[in-house]
């Protein structure tokens, strides 16, 4: 065996240096190294790429975490303050107490609709004796179900309030719901549709990315939010010595004591100070904060709240806003709101645009009765020919403390006024000044009624529900219109009648007006056109003012306009179409009733002279009748002025003579008409004057004139039969002769009265 040693051809030191040689260093023996600039570039991109990654985790993580953080405060409820979620757990119990009253309410009319149908029934075909028991057993429910709503409606509304771990409770437990069904399931669905479908990550990524970089830029505050206008009814509020304590929390949603500087505890000390509502504002600047807040959650853009006064009423401020138009207060379903965020009464926010400002507008909101008795004060004593006509008289006071002070001369006014909304008030008092002037007197016209009769003997003409006599004292007044306007071209006095004690003006007081005959309308209109110049001014009164209740579109013409409790279509028409954006609220004015005076005697106004046209309300002092025929008889005693000089001037004092004969002789009134037979012609009226009623239509309206008397039968099976027996015996008794008859055009032929016979009844007593 041959052995070779080849250990001196192979070089020892250049393998073993070989293994220790540096890549980065140049190495001129060695050659190039072949993997050299790949891991150069490998490295300079994961360089770039994690330089990359942390810019963008700089700028998205934030915002990711306040996405996470609002998550977390949506599903938690803690965007809901203590006092919400009480107002939710006491809300429910309300929803439980008016639903008991509301299933009452279904339950008492439905046992009375079955009673109805037996009632009618007996009416018509009879009952049979299973039907009269059924009939007698549904009286006994009908009275059980009435005394146990009664009852119901007694009883008021006593919640029990939550304690603080019930509210933790409510909170956890609705939180825990929502982070189960919603969060959890969202990121679930997530992460699945991820890893099921990479390619998504292409969509889902970069929109995850741009979220959190929008977030970062733009964080979301984790606060709470004001209680919804839903759950700000009186109902729901805390009782005075209620106390909930609620955790403080930082922005994430997170319970942790928090470091609290001197300005945060200052800015925290006024926010505990904010009162809940107006009534419990003891500043101006508290007033002006919730008011601020109010309008603000209903996304008016306010700019400020410039100054807020207290009244005796309420608070008074002057706002001003950075866009918009303050008139969008008065919209309907912005108003509500406010009247319910600032708990005020449903009539009691009032809101004046600034004429002088269009981006301000005067807020007055009513905690009490602006026009309490102290404020409006007493009626003026007025000596008899104390003053003139082209003087102002003092009327009443506005709510701001305004005297309502204002002449009548020259005036063409028209009074609008539903039924108890003052009107006829209104007119007594304005006639009341008149009365007391030494160079004007009163005419009293009223198709229906008596006018302003209270002041009777101070009235110089009166002609009252009697539209032959009311046409010819219109037709005289036409003639002196005439007469007059040759005597001042006679006369040199130019443009107007020169009033005096010589030469009087008529004031003429005109009620009722769509009562009026067509022809008397027509006369009425026309002395309206013609009599300002000549000293023959109207003052009239009516409870509508559009065309089709006056006629003519007379009423936006007139020099004055006063509106009491009406409707919203009587503002527009008379005031214009933004009258109602612009303040003037009449149609939330309520009408007296026969137990509460509500808003009688308040008005708006416009055109009265040397009163601004503000949508403002006024209260008119109220003249009793006491006080009034007092006031006439004095006035009487010491003589009215003479119209004596001037009517004989014009050709017209034997004319004058004859009317006024004719009127007091009118003056004793005819018999009034039994109480029964103007019921029976109201119901007529109220149904639209068809050509008959039934007994059984007849009774609704009987019994809700005078429940005591008609509703004596409601447990009986003849009740209907009753009904008309006592109908018939108390038409018998008023001595009339109106006989019931069988409409044999109605299904069954119920018995009923006919339209004809109850005009023709009542036509015998005028």
């Amino acid at each position: 065996m041959t052995s070779h040693d080849d250990s001196g051809l192979l070089p020892e030191v250049i393998v073993y240096q070989g293994e220790f040689v540096d890549d980065d260093e140049s190495q001129p023996d060695a050659g190039p190294a072949p993997t050299a600039a790949p891991r150069r570039t490998a490295r300079r991109i994961a360089h770039a790429a994690a330089t990359a990654a942390r810019f963008t985790a700089a700028r998205t993580l934030p915002g990711l975490r306040n996405a996470w953080a609002l998550a977390v405060h949506w599903a938690a409820l803690r965007y809901m303050t203590g006092d919400e979620i009480r107002r939710h757990i006491v809300k429910k119990q309300f929803d439980h107490f008016t639903e008991r009253r509301d299933d009452a309410v279904t339950a008492r009319n439905t046992t009375l609709k079955q009673m109805s149908k037996l009632v009618d029934k007996a009416a018509e075909d009879g009952l049979s004796g299973p039907e009269k028991n059924r009939l007698r057993d549904l009286g006994t429910e009908a009275d059980r179900r009435r005394n146990g709503l009664a009852v119901l409606n007694a009883m008021p509304f006593a919640p029990s309030q939550p304690t603080a771990e019930q509210i933790s409770r409510w909170r956890g437990t609705r939180g825990a719901v929502r982070f189960t069904l919603v969060v959890v399931p969202a990121l679930g669905a997530l992460v699945t549709v991820t890893i099921t479908a990479p390619a998504s990550a292409l969509i889902t990524g970069p929109a995850l990315l741009g979220g959190g970089w929008w977030l970062s830029r733009h964080p979301i505050p984790l606060t709470a939010r004001p209680v919804p206008a839903e759950l700000l009814i009186p109902e729901l509020d805390a009782p005075a010595d209620y106390q909930l304590d609620e955790p403080r929390s930082t922005t994430d949603g997170r319970d942790a004591p928090t470091e609290q500087h001197p300005a945060d505890g200052a800015e925290a000390a006024a926010d505990e100070q904010v009162p809940g509502s107006l009534a419990d504002a003891r500043t101006g600047e508290q007033a002006a904060v919730v008011l601020a807040g109010a309008v603000r959650a209903e996304g008016r853009d306010l700019a400020e709240v410039a100054k807020a006064d207290q009244e005796p009423w309420g608070w008074s401020f002057y706002l001003r806003f950075s866009t918009g138009s303050p008139d969008e207060l008065n919209k309907d379903d912005i108003y509500k709101a406010l009247i319910t965020r600032l708990r005020l009464r449903r009539n009691g926010l009032l809101i004046e645009g600034d004429p002088e400002a269009g981006d301000s507008a005067f807020v007055r909101a009513l905690l009490r009765d602006p026009f309490a008795p102290d404020v409006v004060g007493p009626l003026p004593y007025r000596p008899p020919l104390s003053m003139s006509i082209v003087e102002e008289a003092d009327f009443g006071v506005a709510m701001d403390g305004t005297p309502l002070v204002f002449s009548l001369a020259g005036l063409m006014l028209l009074m609008v006024a539903d039924s108890g909304g003052g009107k006829s008030g209104v007119m007594l008092a304005l006639a009341e000044a008149v009365t007391a002037c030494r160079d004007a007197v009163a005419f009293n016209l009223d198709p229906v009624g008596t006018g302003v009769g209270a002041l009777d003997e101070a009235i110089t003409m009166s002609a009252c529900m009697d539209d032959e006599l009311i046409q010819d004292v219109l037709d005289f007044l036409l003639a002196l219109c005439s007469a007059r306007a040759r005597q001042r071209a006679r006369y040199g006095w130019g443009n107007k009648w020169r009033v005096s004690e010589e030469h009087p003006a008529i004031v003429v007081f005109v009620d009722e007006w769509p009562q009026l005959s067509d022809e008397a309308k027509a006369k009425l209109v026309r002395a309206l056109l013609l009599g300002r110049k000549e000293a023959v001014w109207f003052e009239a009164g009516s409870q509508f003012g559009t065309r089709d209740y006056l006629g003519q579109a007379i009423g936006p013409k007139l020099s004055a306009r006063l509106l009491g409790a009406c409707r919203r279509v009587d503002v527009t028409e008379l005031l214009g179409g933004g009258a109602i954006a612009e303040g003037y609220r009449a149609d939330l004015l309520q009408a007296a009733t026969h137990t509460q005076v509500n808003d009688a005697g308040q008005i708006y106004a416009q055109g009265l002279p040397g009163m601004p046209n503000r949508p403002i309300r006024y209260q008119v002092r109220e003249v009793s009748e006491t006080q009034a025929a007092q006031l006439a008889a004095e006035r009487a005693v010491a003589g009215l002025p003479d119209l004596t000089h001037t009517l004989t001037e014009a050709g017209l004092w034997q004319q004058y003579q004859d009317l006024l004969t004719r009127c007091r002789a009118d003056s004793t009134p005819p018999p009034a008409p039994p109480a029964i037979l103007l019921t029976l012609r109201e119901t007529f009226r109220a149904e639209q004057d068809p050509d008959a009623l039934t007994v059984a239509q007849l009774a609704e309206h009987l019994i809700a004139d005078d429940a005591d008397r008609w509703s004596r039968w409601d447990d009986r099976a003849d009740r209907l039969a009753m009904i008309g027996r006592y109908l018939r015996k108390a038409l018998t008794d008023a001595g009339m002769e109106l006989s019931s008859t069988r409409l044999r055009h109605l299904p069954g032929e119920p018995t009923g009265y006919l339209l004809d016979d109850v005009k023709a009844a009542l036509q015998a007593f005028s």
